[in-house]
Parts: C-alpha cells; structure tokens; sequence
C-alpha cells in the first residue's frame, strides 16, 4: 500500500499538469482519444491511465493503484474469456465479481460507432449468492473488436484465454465511501500522530528522581560529624522513656507547691540551676 501510493504521487509528479487541472472525459474522448490510440500502439494525449489486470483485484483495492484521481478512477485493462471456445467474459475479480447492468451502449464518434459502453455492478462474494455494493464501473471495448469473429470464438494463438487485449474502464463508487474511508485514516494517523508526540515529550516514570531533597543526602555526613555518629541515636521507644524518667518519684502535692529557685534546683541538673540563676539574676 505504501509503495503503490508512493507511486502515484510519482506519477502526479511526472505528469507535470497545470493547476486546477481535472480529468473528466466524455465517454466519446475516452474511445477516441484514449482507448484507440493504447490499442493502435500510439502515444495518448496524457499518459494519466494506468495499466494493470482489473480482475486481480477488488474495486476498493483500485484507487491507490490509479495514476490519478479522486472520485473516478480510469484503467486499461485485458480481458479473459470465461469459457476456452466462448466469447463472454470472465467477470470474477478479487473478493466477489462484477455483473452487468442494462444495456450496452454505443459510443458514436466521426458519425459512426467507435465503442461499446457496459455498466457493471460488484457483488462481494460468489455467484449467485453475492451481496450487492456501491462499487460502478464503466467498461469500453472497441466496435471494431467486438465485430470480429475471430477475436470471439477462437482460442488465442498462444494457448490463452485473452478475449481483448485493452478495454478501458471507469471505477467510482456512487456514495464516494472510499473517499471518506481515506478522511477517516487521515484523521485517525493525525490523531495517532499526536498521540506518539505528547508520549515522547513525557518523562517515563522510571528516569523521575523520587528523592525531592537530595541535597539533605549530601549534607547529611557534616551534620554527623558534628552530633556525633548515627550509632548514637536512641530508640523512639528509649526516648520515650528517658523523657518520663525525670518526672517519677515525683508528687502530686510537689507540683501544687509554690515555684522558687530552691525547688527548682533540685530536681534541674547543677549545670541548668546555673544558667536558671544567671537569667533571673537581673531582674532581682
């Protein structure tokens, strides 16, 4: 698929076609000008019509593969015979096959008739229980080959079943669904596109430091030095018990007592009695 759309672009490329250019033939241009000049060997006005086996594929499988195109897609093709000594032709093509519908009309050019107009409709699936699709395809053959009995009832020289070596066909699908099925896929890989790019500006959770103060980690060795080593951090549950040490053997008469120096200093230590002196020392 990439590489038949890196083609087309390719050919839109090499064909070099003005702006605003449309391919829109009538079914008269494309007997006379397209279809006659591929089966005589010559040069077409614009080589815009790709060449390939149409019933090697499905309908929704043609578009890519076209030179040209957006709504109607044009293709030379050769047709085989269904039956070695009959002259209808094999109708099957990729997942179903295509049935005719109406009838065939003539295709006047210069006062006389110059092709052959079919429609056809796809069907997905096998005859004759296959499901009806929106898929339309025009087929032109020449008048002149349609006349020749040899080219209907014989077999070909080469032990194949070739019926016409060109016909020209028009491929569109009458709800223009591929067309919005290729605005789906555009807007999904847009969508998809955006996605990737928000993904690869993330940081993945792997790489993001859990740490938020890592310069505490750093400084944590000079605040050892000075309180000491870790090895000299008691217990939460000794601590605990230091902090309610100080307060057994005492009364609960003892703390009803009235404050004074003399009773604080016998239960502070002689150093805290020191400093409890010095700071009341101006006040007395």
């Amino acid at each position: 698929m990439v590489m038949a759309a890196a083609a087309r672009r390719d050919a839109e490329a090499e064909l070099n076609l003005p702006p605003g250019f449309r391919f829109h033939p009538t079914d008269e241009e494309l007997v006379a000008h397209y279809l006659c000049a591929r089966a005589a060997g010559r040069a077409a006005p614009v080589s815009i019509i790709a060449e390939l086996d149409l019933y090697r594929f499905s309908p929704w499988e043609l578009p890519e593969r076209a030179l040209f195109g957006a709504r109607e897609w044009y293709f030379f093709t050769p047709r085989d015979r269904k039956y070695p000594n009959g002259s209808r032709p094999n109708r099957a093509a990729g997942a179903g096959y295509w049935k005719a519908t109406g009838a065939d009309k003539p295709v006047v050019h210069a006062g006389r008739t110059a092709g052959i107009k079919k429609a056809l409709v796809f069907y997905h699936g096998k005859p004759p229980r296959g499901v009806k699709t929106d898929w339309i395809m025009h087929e032109y053959r020449l008048a002149a080959a349609d006349a020749s009995s040899a080219a209907k009832k014989k077999k070909s020289k080469d032990g194949t079943l070739r019926l016409d070596d060109w016909v020209l066909c028009r491929l569109y699908n009458k709800k223009n669904e591929w067309e919005k099925m290729q605005q789906d896929k555009a807007a999904m890989a847009a969508a998809a596109s955006q996605s990737t790019s928000w993904g690869e500006t993330r940081t993945p959770e792997s790489e993001i430091d859990n740490d938020p103060f890592p310069e505490l980690e750093e400084s944590l060795p000079a605040l050892q030095g000075i309180m000491g080593t870790t090895d000299t951090i008691l217990p939460k549950e000794e601590m605990q018990d230091l902090d309610s040490d100080w307060l057994m053997g005492i009364n609960l008469d003892d703390l009803q007592l009235p404050w004074d120096d003399s009773y604080a200093s016998s239960f502070l230590s002689p150093v805290a009695a020191m400093k409890m002196e010095q700071d009341l020392s101006p006040f007395f």
